[in-house]
């Protein structure tokens, strides 16, 4: 249906004048076909983004997306909307930098506002061992090729004026400035790769929840849904917080803990927020959306669930994190929270990977990083699913890992999920 509607400026206007009545479905709504090369297993961003480079970087069309709600329903709309490649550690440095590339050109690449904003990412530090710590991870970026400034305490005055500085506990000393870092709009996201899917093929199933997978030989034959049984030569497992759930109907038993990860928004303010801050003694990040809401977020809840909301205790830290890095935000009312299932790896780092099960894929463990990642993680999980072999990106997420202790833990926190 709107597989020849291209948007424009000139589209905009022209259909203001008519009364809106020219625009068409920006997606198809088929029935599952019996037999696919390729079913993607999950219709949030990272699921529409690999279904998408299958289809444009590896010419596979015969492919779907079954999303056992609608698309889009899951994390991808449940974050605070945070891009950004200013990761340490080499495996992660050249995954999320050619991520943040992918997004510079995204919204030409899918005729597809998705609000991406280059506003800026500041990591405040409060100690002369966090300046140092950040001072390393600056020249890391830089040597990486992305962009990294090291700023004083008067550097950040200069662009946050409203933070609160001489707190007795955590005064500011300075902040690292990503200049590249920013957000973007999240269901914009699913709905720009979901359109750009459909536009090439690409079957996007809603309401079809998978209830198992049939294997015979050690080989994926296809799926059992509440739509029937489809067949397929490949499957991706592509579902976030459900990852354990969905491989166990596969007889894997995946390194995951989900944990939950509440955010929040405010009321609509005039801008006053620039940026997006990240206070270094609370683990608490903030930005303002074009509407006009305060988005901010903290840490985990600190124990397994599939719950879709928070508890209270983790809310009353976050808010305190707030009042502490900036004492005007107490003045503000909260409009809303959620919390998002995260899938949590013991290293703090994601999996794209095969699995012993021949043509079954696994994309998951994205932690606190799953939103930056959504092109990049489409990018290399198509690579992988359409070559066999993992794409350069990339070649550090594997499964074997943890059995191997080759981790790749960028905080130095531990193998424990809950500390990433």
């Amino acid at each position: 249906m709107g597989a020849d509607m291209r948007y424009s400026g000139l589209r905009v206007i022209a259909e203001g004048l008519r009364g809106n009545r020219g625009w068409k479905p920006v997606w198809r709504e088929p029935d599952p076909k019996p037999e696919y090369d390729m079913l993607i297993i999950g219709g949030g961003g990272h699921g529409l983004s690999t279904a998408y480079y299958l289809a444009k970087n590896h010419g596979i069309r015969n492919i779907a997306v079954l999303e056992k709600g609608y698309l889009g329903g899951g994390n991808i709309g449940r974050n605070t909307t945070i891009v950004r490649a200013n990761y340490f550690l080499p495996g992660n440095q050249e995954f999320y930098s050619h991520s943040l590339k992918l997004w510079e050109g995204l919204e030409a690449e899918l005729n597809y506002n998705v609000m991406h904003s280059q506003r800026g990412l500041i990591n405040l530090f409060h100690s002369d061992g966090q300046r140092d710590a950040f001072a390393r991870r600056g020249n890391a970026m830089i040597t990486q090729g992305d962009d990294a400034e090291l700023l004083d305490r008067d550097g950040v005055r200069a662009l946050l004026p409203y933070l609160d500085f001489d707190n007795t506990r955590f005064p500011i000393y300075g902040g690292l400035l990503h200049r590249r870092g920013g957000t973007a709009r999240h269901d914009a996201v699913a709905w720009g790769y979901a359109r750009g899917a459909d536009r090439r093929g690409v079957d996007l199933i809603q309401n079809c929840e998978v209830t198992g997978i049939d294997i015979s030989a050690g080989r994926v034959t296809g799926v059992q849904t509440t739509r029937g049984t489809i067949r397929a030569k490949k499957v991706g497992i592509v579902v976030a917080g459900r990852s354990s759930q969905v491989a166990a109907m596969a007889g894997l038993r995946l390194p995951i803990e989900s944990h939950i990860l509440q955010a929040f928004v405010t009321e609509g303010l005039k801008p006053v927020i620039d940026h997006v801050i990240s206070f270094g003694m609370g683990h608490f990040y903030i930005s303002q959306s074009d509407k006009g809401g305060l988005v901010f977020g903290g840490d985990l809840d600190f124990y397994a669930s599939y719950a879709a909301r928070g508890n209270l205790p983790m809310v009353e830290h976050v808010m305190e994190a707030g009042m502490t890095l900036m004492p005007m935000i107490g003045r503000a009312k909260v409009l809303r929270s959620w919390g998002g299932i995260m899938d949590m790896t013991p290293d703090g780092s994601p999996i794209i990977d095969r699995t012993p099960v021949e043509g079954l894929y696994i994309d998951c463990g994205w932690n606190y990083g799953g939103f930056k990642a959504v092109p990049a993680s489409g990018w290399c999980m198509a690579h992988l699913m359409a070559t066999d072999h993992p794409h350069e990106v990339a070649r550090r997420f594997r499964l074997d890992r943890f059995a191997t202790g080759h981790l790749l833990d960028e905080e130095g926190t531990g193998s424990q999920h809950n500390l990433h």
